[in-house]
């Protein structure tokens, strides 16, 4: 009878334990029935806007959406604000990835903007995009943000490139009040739903109590799905960064 020796099997390596993983986790759940929630309150829960009619009152409903993207995209810029002000007072590198998955998060959203806003626009102007002041202001400050995520990948030092970026990030950011108060600054026909009335506005309409409601849904709700987003890009962030800090000290 032959019997076989077999070698004994290499121990397995432990398992780092990421103490991370529960907390997104939970955050992404609860990102998931925040936005789901969202859809529902838009589209069954909140009433009509009653001075509308016919496409554009179906299309008003995007207005929920539309205003999430918006909450969510100014989270972004002011958070950038905050970790490149961080940085600059303290040099850490830690501030910089904060600003750095703001921006880029807040800019996906704030192509959200423009992307809800052009749909909108279509059955309430009868053209998906004109050059109106929001509009115009509007794409100039995503442009600003793009712009500075292709401003960092031309620096390879991390200090000299987390100095600079912090410094274009705070005056960026100063793009985004004048983006808010555009339509009252110019002539223009973006509605202001918020602390007055427009009168050159087409689509304008009044916020009934399930509007307020779900308005308040949709604001809660992106916001939510923001911070999942930038806390993933931040983890990422981190990760490679210390990736690259291995890497050097193996080379």
């Amino acid at each position: 009878m032959n019997s076989t020796v077999s070698a004994p099997r290499p121990a397995a390596l432990p398992r780092a334990r990421d103490r991370w993983f529960t907390p997104l986790l939970t955050l992404d759940v609860l990102a998931a029935l925040a936005m789901a929630i969202a859809v529902w309150a838009s589209l069954v829960y909140a009433g009509d806007a009653v001075n509308l009619a016919g496409d554009e009152q179906a299309a008003q409903r995007i207005f929920y959406f539309h205003i999430g993207v918006c909450v969510a995209a100014l989270l972004g810029f002011v958070l950038s604000v905050v970790g490149s002000v961080g940085y600059l007072f303290t040099r850490h590198l830690e501030w910089d990835r904060l600003a750095q998955a703001s921006v880029e998060v807040g800019t996906i959203f704030g192509f959200g903007i423009l992307a809800s806003g052009s749909i909108w626009a279509k059955p309430t102007w009868n053209t998906y995009w004109t050059w109106d002041p929001r509009l115009t202001t509007a794409t100039i400050t995503v442009l600003i943000y793009v712009a500075y995520v292709l401003f960092r990948h031309g620096i390879d030092d991390q200090h000299v490139r987390a100095r600079f970026s912090s410094i274009y990030a705070i005056f960026a950011f100063l793009s985004v009040p004048l983006t808010y108060y555009s339509a009252r600054i110019w002539r223009s026909i973006h509605p202001i739903v918020f602390n007055g009335e427009n009168a050159d506005g087409q689509g304008s309409f009044s916020i009934g109590p399930t509007m307020g409601q779900t308005l308040m849904i949709a604001a809660i709700s992106f916001s939510i799905l923001f911070a999942a987003l930038m806390f993933h890009r931040w983890r990422q962030l981190r990760l490679e960064a210390r990736i690259e800090e291995l890497r050097e000290a193996l080379y």
